[in-house]
Order: structure tokens, then C-alpha cells, then sequence
């Protein structure tokens, strides 16, 4: 009797230990080929994420679209990657070609000498009354031939990575539109399979349902209010810079508006970065009503613009200080290019949400005790 009991536990602990090495086989296969499956699908990564940032933005239009074909996925996918394409994708072609041909333009004049980037901030220089120039002399920034030479060559230096960037694409154009054409194959399929598939991926996650369901819909909100928040509310404030760089008949309006939309992503300061050094130097050398212009557009009409904007798009709050925001938004974008614009505050979302989850677990389970 006794034997057969200890043959039972002998066996009880081999069948649990071979579970346990199975599960464990199981665990390093998936981590081994999902590693895989990333090197594989890499370099289309950021094409497959700008198609779930649009899946996501355009699945209402979707949802729309579908109730109206009484139920036909293919035909409303089709239709909303359409509108997609017209509304979104070729105006951003057309006006992306006519900032790099600005770009392209100013760069060559630098480089040719047909703009002498040191003369205009002398002309700063002298149009300064006597005693802010003395205050400058006094406190060592006296040497403007220096000084100048740095500006002229940190000029040259952005527009030159604009011009260079463009090349790189046009020099890569196969690998470019393959990507693009990715990109639009699969947001046909997040648009309509994307809510069926993300809930497939929830339930297989090795986390809690509910912890699950609360990190994904922070993620859906965080995307939709980094979006709505950051790159319409930029683009919204870039068109009116340029439309009022127009209007005062600066050079390379839409280069200095798309410069306002980047800026856009920095808080407080934001587009004034840009449209207040065009005021002084319009107002220094003699633009009086010009620089007005420019002045009362950025006060009134631009910078009013994302505070109407912001609480409109947004609808509330992400949880996200302002300063987490301004750094993982400029690190994203120095790790993942123009993809970090998405992925730092998304990261930064789900950081704050993981810790948040975890100190109410541990609050729960402290509770009875």
C-alpha cells in the first residue's frame, strides 16, 4: 500500500515536472519566433503602425459607411480606405512636394551664396537701439562675426537635412512606395477585421480580462488623443502660420509653417518659436504693418487656436503631465523619426496606466488586511 502510494507521488511529480518543461518549451518558442516575426516584418514597421493609428481614427467612418451598405465589410472598407486616400493621403502628397521644393530652394541658395544667411542678423544687429547692443557687447556675445557664421551654418544644417531627406527618398522611391503601399493594404484590413482582431489579441494576452480591457482602451484613447491633440492641432497651426507668412509676403511660407507645426508639439511656447523672431525682424527692418500682421495673427488667431482646438478634439484629459508629454514626444521622435510623434506618448500612456493598475491591485488586496 504504501508503495503504491509513493509510485503515485513519484508519478504525480513527473507528469507535474514534464508540464512544467512543456510550458516552459511552449514559452520559448513563442518569445523565439514572435523575435523573429518582428526582424521579419521590421522594415515595414512603421507602415504597419501608421495603418493601425488610421484604423483606429477612421473605424466611426468605417462603422458609418458600414450601417449605410447594410452590412457589406468589403465594400466599406473599400469605400473608407478611399476617403482615406483622397482626403488624407493626396493632399499631403501634394503639399509635402511643394514644401520640399521651398526646402530644396532655399537650401541650393544657401549653398550657391544667393542668400546671405549673416546679413540678415546683422541687419537684427544694427536695427537694435544702442544700449541693448552695448548689454550684448558686455556680456561676450560682441563677436557677431562668430555668431553668425553658427546661425548661417545651423540654417544650412536644417534645411540641408530636409533637402537630404528628401533625396534619401527619392534615391530609395522602390522601397518608398512599396512601404505606402503596404501601409494602405493593411489599413483595408485593420478596417475591417481591426476590432475582431484586437479583441482576439486582448484575450490571448497572459494578463487579467479586465486588466487587459483597461489597458487597451487607454491605448485606443491615448493614440486618438495624441492625434486629435498633437498632430491636428499642429497641422490646424502650421496652415495658419503659413497662410499669414503669405499674407505678409515672407519667402518659403509653407517651409516656415510646416516648421509652426513641428513647434507646435512644445508646450507654452509651441509656434511662437517661429512666428515671433519673423515679427521683430519684420518690425527692424521697416515692415511696420507686416509685422503687425504677423503679431496680431500669432496672439489672436494662432494662439487661441489650441486652446479652442485642444478641448474640442480631445474631449478629456489623457492623464498625461504636460512635461512627460514634451519628453517622450522629442525622444520618440529622435528614436523612431516622425513615428514618435505616436509612440512616446503611447508609451508613456501605458507606463502611467500599467503603475496605476498595479498600485490599485496592491490596494485592494491590502484593504481587508
Amino acid at each position: 500500500m504504501e508503495k503504491t502510494k509513493r509510485a503515485r507521488a513519484v508519478n504525480s511529480f513527473d507528469q507535474v515536472g514534464r508540464t512544467r518543461l512543456e510550458q516552459g518549451g511552449l514559452i520559448l518558442f513563442l518569445a523565439t519566433i514572435t523575435l523573429f516575426l518582428g526582424a521579419v516584418a521590421w522594415p515595414f514597421i512603421s507602415a504597419i503602425m501608421w495603418a493601425a493609428i488610421a484604423a483606429i481614427m477612421f473605424q466611426p467612418l468605417y462603422r458609418r459607411i458600414l450601417r449605410q451598405m447594410r452590412g457589406h465589410e468589403n465594400r466599406a472598407a473599400l469605400l473608407a480606405l478611399l476617403t482615406i486616400f483622397v482626403a488624407i493621403v493626396i493632399p499631403s502628397i501634394v503639399i509635402g512636394s511643394m514644401i520640399v521644393d521651398q526646402a530644396t530652394a532655399v537650401y541650393f541658395a544657401i549653398q550657391a551664396q544667393e542668400i546671405d544667411a549673416a546679413e540678415y542678423f546683422t541687419r537684427y544687429y544694427d536695427a537694435l537701439p544702442e544700449r541693448m547692443r552695448i548689454m550684448l557687447d558686455n556680456s561676450g556675445y560682441g563677436d557677431f562675426g562668430a555668431i553668425q557664421a553658427r546661425l548661417s551654418e545651423l540654417i544650412q544644417e536644417s534645411v540641408g537635412a530636409i533637402a537630404a531627406r528628401v533625396l534619401a527618398i527619392g534615391g530609395g522611391a522602390f522601397s518608398f512606395f512599396l512601404s505606402f503601399a503596404v501601409g494602405l493594404y493593411v489599413t483595408y484590413f485593420l478596417l475591417r477585421d481591426g476590432r475582431q482582431l484586437g479583441r482576439t489579441i486582448i484575450d490571448k494576452l497572459p494578463l487579467e480580462h479586465s486588466v487587459a480591457d483597461r489597458l487597451a482602451h487607454d491605448f485606443v484613447a491615448i493614440v486618438r488623443a495624441t492625434i486629435k491633440g498633437s498632430v491636428v492641432v499642429g497641422l490646424v497651426q502650421g496652415t495658419l502660420g503659413a497662410i499669414t507668412f503669405w499674407i505678409v509676403g515672407m519667402p518659403a511660407a509653407l517651409l516656415f509653417g510646416l516648421l509652426m507645426a513641428i513647434f507646435s508639439l512644445l508646450p507654452a511656447l509651441g509656434p511662437a518659436i517661429v512666428w515671433v523672431p519673423v515679427a521683430i525682424y519684420l518690425l527692424v527692418t521697416g515692415a511696420i504693418w507686416q509685422g503687425v500682421v504677423v503679431i496680431a495673427s500669432g496672439i489672436l488667431v494662432i494662439g487661441l487656436a489650441d486652446n479652442l482646438l485642444r478641448p474640442i478634439l480631445v474631449g478629456r484629459d489623457t492623464g498625461i503631465p504636460d512635461w512627460i508629454v514634451l519628453i517622450t514626444t522629442l525622444g520618440g521622435i529622435a528614436v523612431f523619426g516622425l513615428s514618435g510623434i505616436v509612440i512616446g506618448p503611447v508609451v508613456a500612456g501605458l507606463f502611467l496606466a500599467g503603475w496605476t493598475i498595479l498600485a490599485e491591485q496592491r490596494g485592494r488586496a491590502a484593504s481587508p488586511a
